[in-house]
């Protein structure tokens, strides 16, 4: 969400054990990624989409577990014309069968951010908030909402790192993405795309997007998003600079798309809709996610939400006409079918404090989800992570990240009971060697639930 509302907005899931998911028949495929895309079987898959948090910061609370808030926003998602919606905050004790079964029913996809209020990183002083507790509350997401066809992708983060000084943050970033990828694989799930929600930062935009690609293959994100509000009506696909990184990330071998856009700063037209969709970006782009579906606070509402009944306002008509003028490139949109890892980026003092490319090893205490399952979650009235003890001791050994169980590409029959365990697995080997990324933290003026 906009940096206004990240100090108090966080992120969740489902609990696998009080909430079993329901999987059943659907005409939704499930997506996958190719090269640097996303697929749904054969055809190329954009995302187009909102992001959907009513109550937003204010009022902390689950959409995905409302049944009768998420069919009464489904019609105008299907009046929208999206296919997908991002939702930044859910209780990982509820059952979320019947919203998701009905956004299936309508098309609708689901990218799904894994923490919570209390259970994140923080990005002022991440190593003790990389902890056994932690993990746990995000791997009890990853077994309510595996299950389901459509669900789309998961964040491990948003905006953790959000200026120069919190780059020093990466590692811990990378090593939760690392860990929900090998969780997945170990429990034997399809294997649903993770990665990164990053802040549009000018000084580490590009490290950060290579940062979560470079490595080890158990150590690289799925894709990477990040959140642009540089457009900002009147403007066009040059005067935004959006051509230069579209310039810039060509070549990038992991899918790329928008998990928040829509500058608010004057009246929205909603142009850039028409860029995003078209052959100028698609070789490079797989859509993006508007900022927001409910009107809060800061103003980027497409609707207004009174009880039962929804209000549109003019910024959802004008979005509405957009959708459906900007159709979807034909064939795969040019996109690059090889994909392929980046190379690491180097320490650069002040913009990028990474000093090298090693991660924090798992925690010990959180080896043992990876064959036993994560049991239930916390929900959103835990007692929280942040300073819950157990944290990593160590660095990871390149590769040993890897699973010994590969989840399938494609729907898995499996739910949240975890009945697919793995047999065996490989949990990352770890060294005393000091965490130097530790040490080059900047104490940050925001010290709470920084999200991830």
């Amino acid at each position: 969400m906009r940096t206004s509302t990240l100090a108090t907005l966080a992120l969740g899931a489902a609990g696998a054990a009080s909430a079993a998911v329901v999987k059943r028949a659907s005409g939704v495929t499930p997506v996958s990624v190719k090269g640097n895309a996303f697929f749904a079987g054969d055809d190329r898959f954009y995302i187009r989409g909102v992001d959907y948090q009513p109550g937003g910061s204010s009022d902390v609370a689950d959409p995905i577990a409302d049944e009768d808030g998420c069919k009464r926003d489904i019609v105008e998602f299907t009046k929208l014309g999206i296919n997908a919606v991002r939702v930044y905050t859910v209780d990982n004790t509820a059952n979320h069968d019947a919203c998701m079964n009905a956004l299936a029913d309508a098309g609708i996809y689901l990218v799904l951010d894994v923490n919570t209020p209390k259970y994140s990183l923080n990005r002022a002083d991440p190593n003790p908030s990389y902890n056994a507790v932690y993990l746990q509350s995000i791997f009890a997401t990853i077994d309510a909402f595996h299950g389901y066809d459509n669900t789309l992708a998961f964040f491990s983060g948003n905006e953790v790192v959000n200026d120069p000084e919190s780059s020093a943050a990466a590692p811990y970033v990378k090593a939760v993405t690392r860990d929900i990828r090998s969780y997945i694989r170990n429990r034997g799930y399809r294997q649903i795309p993770v990665g990164y929600s990053a802040a549009d930062v000018s000084e580490n935009r590009l490290e950060m997007a290579e940062y979560m690609n470079c490595g080890s293959d158990d150590e690289r994100s799925d894709f990477f998003a990040f959140n642009d509000y540089s457009w900002c009506d009147p403007s066009s696909f040059q005067q935004s600079g959006w051509d230069q990184k579209v310039k810039n990330f060509t070549g990038y071998g992991l899918p790329i798309f928008l998990s928040e856009y829509g500058c608010n700063h004057a009246t929205r037209d909603f142009d850039e809709v028409l860029s995003l969709y078209s052959t100028d970006m698609s070789p490079v782009y797989s859509g993006g996610l508007v900022y927001e579906y409910s009107q809060e606070p800061s103003k980027y509402g497409l609707v207004e939400i009174n009880g039962d009944s929804v209000s549109e306002l003019t910024d959802f008509t004008t979005l509405q006409s957009q959708f459906a003028k900007a159709t979807d490139p034909q064939g795969d949109g040019g996109y690059n079918s090889t994909g392929g890892a980046s190379g690491c980026p180097a320490y650069s003092s002040p913009n990028w404090l990474v000093m090298n490319d090693t991660l924090p090893a798992i925690p010990d205490g959180a080896k043992k989800y990876m064959t036993q399952g994560a049991g239930t979650g916390p929900g959103l009235d835990g007692a929280g992570s942040q300073n819950a003890g157990g944290a990593s001791t160590g660095t990871a050994t390149a590769g040993s990240g890897t699973a010994s169980q590969t989840g399938s590409s494609s729907s898995s029959s499996s739910t949240s009971s975890g009945t697919n365990a793995a047999v065996s697995i490989k949990v990352p080997e770890w060294s005393f060697a000091p965490l130097v990324c530790g040490a080059v933290v900047v104490m940050s003026t925001l010290f709470g639930a920084t999200l991830l």
